[in-house]
Formats: C-alpha cells, structure tokens, sequence
C-alpha cells in the first residue's frame, strides 16, 4: 500500500471541496477518495488496484440525514452511511419487502455488514481476478492495455451487458433490488445536488470499462429512495453460489410479483452474477405482465431475460443456471402467504 494523507469531513461540502480540480477523471482513478466502512476500499488499495493520495473520511459527518432510516406509506429513504446490517435487521422493511434485506443477508459476512455502508455497497468495484492482480493486462483497471478475462479463466464473468473491451461482473446482491424497485439514488455535488434513477448509476463497459458510474470525483450519494408498492411484501432474493457462506453469486435474483388471483398485474426482476451492471430484465417482465402465471410462463420468461447473453468459454453455463434461478424465484414467490 503507497502512502496516502488521511483527512476527516465533519460536513459534505467540506467532503466535496477536497475532491474539486478532478472533475475530468473517473472518480475510480481520482487522487483524493471517500472513505466510510472502507471494507471494498482498503482492499483495493492494499492490492494497489486503487492508488489515492488522499481519503477522506465521512464517517463523522454532522447531517444525520446520512444515518437515517425513513419509512413512508410508499417509500423507504436509506441514508448513505446506514450500515448494511442496520437494514439487514430492519423488521419493518422485512414485512414490506422481504428481498431488500435478504439481498444483504446474504453478502459477506456479518463482520463486514456492521461496517460497510449502504452507498458504498452499491459503488463496490468488480472482483474479476484479473482485475485484482495487477500483473495481468486490464483494460478497467488501465485503459488500452486489454482484457485478459476473454481468453482467460472466466467462469465468475459476466454475460449479460459486456463488451469487447470488458467482461466483469458486478459482484454486487443489494443493488439487484434496488434495479428491481426501479430506486433512485440522491447525489450532492460541488456544482448542484442531483437525484437520477438507480439503473442509471451504472455504466455497462463499452469501450471505456475504467467509467463504472456518472457519478463525478466531486459528487457523493447521500441517499437511496426506494417505492415500494404494498404488493412488494411478495418478493425475495435467490443468490445461488459455490458455498452457502462468503461467496459471490453465479446467479441470483431479485423478484417482487403482483397477482390478481393468476393474472400476473406487475412484476420486477433484477439478475446478479450474471452481468457487468445491476441488470433489470425487463424482457422477462414483458413476457410476465398480463399474463397467467405459470411454469411455462416462467420458462419463456427466464429465456427472454438471457436471450441477448454472450458467454464464453468457461461461464457459458450461467446461461442455464441464471435461467433456472429465475424460474425458481418467480414459482417460489408465487407461493408466499402475505
């Protein structure tokens, strides 16, 4: 780990004025960085993928805002320093929307969860092996250079929404819930404070993997807004893996359904493992919405989701496996007692 200045902001303006003078970089390569939980952070720098002259601690922020867990009559305000294991634990957003805190329950540990934050969860970096070792050629990690995943080992990488300059999967479970709910995130900036959906916080790779998000260095998220409509109380999270603890995800999805008897009125669908960016299947959706609910249904729905899949020579059974996934989660949540 290279040497570094440590800093602490006691408000958020004080926190976005060290970042100012690097709005033209990817926050990702920019000198100075936001630290909270610091579990994806410190890592990384250990590992010299992220190589910051300067962090910048938020923990002591004075705007309770960022701690707060708020609870409408439609929608769940998170502030962005709520711990993971806060809403892990959180019984009342269990009743609303069982597949928010399972998509937590499930990632990392306990250890982990009491530290990382909610916003941090949700800017997590990719742990595509390739990308972790410095010695192989990454074109995120150092644009141009290439992607060694491609003919590499890739069984952890993605299929859904790569590129020919990138095949890394975003490794998180929470945002898949978030991308299902469609939630939007809130930002604070040096010029002007923003809010934009969640599906639009990520970026899928292109030709330029090393820009993971719109956010800019002198931007940080304050806040995640999730509508939760009453029929999302029929919802959970699947996350298939190697072991049934500290593993990413294979597949996993995140499925809240609405029913009229067997009339399937609305349904949301987010796919992890199996794709560069929290992925939406708004295909499946389609085949869904409208519909009477069943196996069959399912199964075309699951095909619709993975039909634009390009896998390659070591993940091509993710294709099957997310399919299967998505059939189970969606005949499972069909049979919840609400």
């Amino acid at each position: 780990m290279l040497p570094f200045d440590y800093e602490r902001a006691s408000t958020v303006r004080e926190a976005l004025a060290a970042c100012a003078g690097s709005s033209e970089m990817p926050p990702t390569g920019a000198p100075s960085q936001f630290i909270a939980g610091g579990t994806n952070m410190s890592d990384y720098m250990r590992l010299g993928v992220t190589r910051p002259s300067h962090l910048m601690d938020i923990n002591l922020i004075q705007d309770a805002s960022l701690r707060t867990i708020e609870i409408g009559s439609l929608e769940i305000r998170l502030g962005a320093l709520v711990r993971m294991s806060e809403v892990e634990d959180h019984q009342e957003i269990s009743r609303r929307c069982p597949m928010l805190p399972e998509s937590l329950k499930v990632a990392a540990s306990r250890q982990i969860r009491n530290m990382a934050t909610l916003a941090g969860n949700v800017l997590q970096r990719t742990r595509c092996e390739y990308f972790r070792e410095i010695s192989w050629p990454c074109n995120k990690r150092n644009p141009g250079s290439g992607c060694s995943a491609m003919d590499g080992f890739n069984r952890q990488h993605a299929v859904l929404g790569v590129s020919d300059a990138c095949i890394a999967t975003y490794h998180g479970d929470f945002a898949q819930a978030l991308i299902a709910l469609d939630a939007t995130v809130e930002i604070a900036g040096q010029g002007a404070n923003r809010r934009i959906r969640f599906a639009e916080l990520h970026l899928q790779p292109g030709d330029n993997p090393e820009v993971e998000t719109v956010l800019r260095p002198d931007e940080m998220i304050t806040a995640i807004v999730i509508s939760v409509p009453g029929w999302a109380a029929r919802s959970k999270y699947l996350k298939i893996r190697d072991r049934e603890s500290y593993a990413f995800a294979l597949a996993s999805t995140a499925v809240a359904l609405d029913l009229d008897g067997d009339i399937v009125r609305d349904v949301r669908i987010g796919l992890g493992g199996v794709a560069s960016v929290p992925w939406r299947a708004v295909p499946a959706e389609d085949v869904l919405r409208g519909k009477i609910f069943s196996e069959d249904l399912a199964s075309k729905a699951a095909d619709a989701a993975f039909a634009n899949a390009k896998p390659r020579e070591h993940n091509a059974f993710k294709v099957a496996l997310g399919k299967q996934t998505l059939v189970r989660a969606l005949m499972e949540v069909r049979e919840m007692k609400l």
